[in-house]
């Protein structure tokens, strides 16, 4: 118990000494603390992961103190909020992954960042990062998870907006703040009706309460897990309030994986796993996580397909893989989008931290269009990055393959779900299958578009790093990837046990349609009918050119050199289309919201610029005024005048009694 209360303290104790003494320590000495707070969390994790595995109970509970009470009122008796932490199978493995995975990511960062001149401050705030995830997915009550909440929502204005010289990254910053503010008091209000219905907030004791209280579809448990919705919805960058998360990449590459694959995107999942004893209980609402996870994933793919930016891709992946893992809770197949979460975290912080070493290789330049032939120079990572990818496209034995394909077989015959939204899974998964070689096509292969040693300065990370790495930097740069994509490949076999968490969900059968023999076989062949196009579509010409370029001479009149050239330009000509602009753009979704909240906010606010409310609150200022000033200027100083107010106020006054 107590290795368990101090499990978020070990990062807050480093937090504490980088923030307060960052000027009087070393660079070196600033990587240890910032290190080891984060290792002790993971070796922590690490021993209550085997107590836990060990305890019949399958449970594991520490009281802290009692943070404050809630009176008593005509309705309910007092309430204590404590600061409890509640480690179970869902919590276990939320803090390997957040420990783990944060581990490696620091230890990758480490390095990454060292030739910054605010490296301590950037260090102190991953380590406050991993303390408010920890605390969000160890909270016992919704008011300490709501705390870690509101924790990881700070600590990710304050990285994304890290490097705050630059215009750009600040106003990404505010817009992650300010997008995931909405969710967060959707959410906060939730709470709010939850507390004021069950009188708890206890998970546990509230779920409870719920399941006693309540019948299924009673309105006050689909408003409230409607508000909680709108919660995950904010934080995990799901439609539609997804416009923050590819903006986010404003900021340093570690802080892109850390926000992308272990900690802040997965939290509402979390939340939705964690309430599933409500949200069971809330079909309609069920039914609208599982469609908001689909059409977040088909979007998000299809604006991945468009993006030149290499960051941007891998960030409109993340929003579609979060997007299966909503659509798996919401067809109830709660374990297999904890499972999704898990191996996600592996090869998306393998893609993030790999595509910074490649970013890092060719002088920060981030564009796809200006890369190329990167097979050759940079083939170990290149070796990676296609760990990382064939990870994402689930090709068969990875861990990928075992988490999505558990999702997409739960589909078919759930009562939230159905064929329709299978379909959607399949369609997710190919475009998830073509973007992922676009990516790799245009980067690694084909022949450089942009000498790698000179590439132009561009992109969020320009700031800091040093052009040129020294060889044990670049070896301790590595080597958290290669155990990063051990655990990309083989974190599948790792598939963890969750039958004491999660109830086994109910299907009713008779309103649904027997699942037809191919569905596994078109899943599993999915992923390759996207590969067979993007090779056609993007490769072919460039790997085989010189062997058809006599065939289309006549057409083409060029060499087979000239016709590769002529296949990249065509590809870049591709991306200049108004649809494809329209998905570099997000499908639209900024310019909706800015014609439809924003323009018009700003024009009200210019027009009351003097503000009406406050105009209405100066006539108390006036009223007094007027009465200071009439009651000053009859203090004159003379008697008669005295006498004379005296008698007419006689007058006035025997007039009134006498009427």
């Amino acid at each position: 118990m107590l290795l368990l209360a101090c499990l978020p303290f070990f990062p807050l104790i480093s937090f504490a000494l980088l923030i307060s003494f960052a000027h009087r320590m070393t660079k070196s000495l600033t990587a240890f603390i910032g290190i080891s707070g984060v290792a002790l969390s993971a070796l922590a994790s690490a021993v209550l992961l085997y107590q836990l595995n060990i305890s019949e109970s399958g449970l594991i509970t520490v009281h802290l103190w009692t943070w404050f009470d809630i009176a008593a009122s005509s309705a309910h008796s007092a309430v204590a909020v404590d600061f409890s932490f509640y480690l179970d199978a869902l919590s276990g493995v939320m803090i390997a992954v957040v420990s783990g995975v944060g581990l490696l990511i620091h230890l990758f960062a480490a390095s990454y960042m060292s030739k910054d001149p605010n490296f301590a401050r950037f260090m102190a705030y991953m380590n406050l990062f991993i303390v408010a995830m920890l605390i969000l997915v160890l909270a016992d009550n919704l008011v300490l998870l709501y705390l870690g909440w509101e924790g990881v929502g700070l600590c990710s204005f304050l990285l994304i907006g890290f490097w705050y010289q630059e215009k750009a990254n600040v106003l990404a910053a505010r817009k992650a703040f300010i997008v995931t503010r909405i969710g967060d008091t959707a959410m906060i209000v939730g709470l709010f009706l939850m507390f004021d219905a069950l009188g708890q907030l206890n998970i546990v004791a509230a779920t409870a309460q719920a399941n006693a209280v309540w019948q299924v579809g009673d309105d006050a448990v689909y408003w409230i897990t409607l508000l909680l919705l709108g919660g995950a919805v904010g934080k995990s960058a799901q439609l539609p309030l997804q416009t923050w998360l590819p903006d986010a990449m404003a900021g340093p590459t570690p802080v892109s994986a850390l926000i992308h694959a272990a900690t802040m995107v997965t939290a509402g999942v979390y939340l939705i796993a964690r309430m599933h004893g409500l949200f069971l209980l809330a079909p309609e609402v069920m039914q609208l996580v599982a469609w908001i996870g689909a059409l977040t994933l088909l979007l998000a793919a299809a604006a991945a397909l468009a993006q030149t930016d290499i960051k941007r891709v891998l960030a409109y992946s993340t929003m579609s893989q979060i997007g299966y893992m909503m659509l798996a809770l919401g067809a109830g197949a709660w374990s297999s989008a904890v499972f999704h979460l898990m191996t996600h975290a592996f090869f998306k912080a393998l893609l993030f931290l790999t595509a910074g070493l490649v970013i890092l290789a060719l002088h920060h330049q981030q564009d796809l269009f200006k890369m190329g032939g990167l097979l050759k120079r940079l083939p170990f990572e290149a070796a990676l990055f296609a760990t990382g990818l064939i990870c994402l496209m689930a090709l068969p034995g990875t861990s990928g393959f075992f988490s999505k394909e558990a999702i997409i077989a739960s589909l078919w015959s759930s009562n939230s779900a159905g064929p329709a939204l299978w379909w959607c899974a399949i369609l997710g998964a190919l475009l998830t299958s073509i973007y992922s070689c676009r990516l790799f096509f245009l980067a690694f292969l084909g022949h450089a578009r942009n000498n790698p040693v000179t590439g132009q300065h561009s992109g969020a990370d320009h700031q800091s790093e040093a052009d040129h790495q020294s060889e044990a930097n670049q070896r301790l740069l590595r080597w958290p990837l290669v155990l990063l994509a051990v655990l990309a490949i083989f974190g599948g076999l790792l598939a963890p046990d969750l039958s004491q968490v999660f109830a086994p969900v109910v299907v009713d059968l008779t309103h649904i349609s027997p699942e037809p023999g191919w569905l596994h076989t078109v899943a599993i062949i999915t992923p390759f009918v996207g590969i067979a196009f993007s090779w056609f579509y993007f490769s072919a010409y460039h790997q085989y050119g010189h062997q058809y370029g006599h065939q289309f001479g006549r057409r083409y009149k060029q060499s087979a050199q000239g016709y590769k050239q002529s296949a990249q330009e065509g590809e870049l000509k591709a991306s200049q289309t108004p649809l494809a602009q329209l998905c570099r753009g997000g499908l639209g979704f900024d310019d909706l919201y800015a014609w439809c909240v924003i323009k018009p906010y700003c024009f009200i606010a210019k027009l009351n610029k003097n503000d009406v409310i406050d105009q209405l609150l100066m006539l108390n200022v006036l009223y007094v005024k007027l009465w200071h000033e009439s009651l000053s200027a009859s203090q004159t100083g003379s008697l008669r005048w005295y006498a004379l107010s005296l008698g007419v106020a006689l007058i006035c006054l025997i007039a009134v009694v006498s009427l």
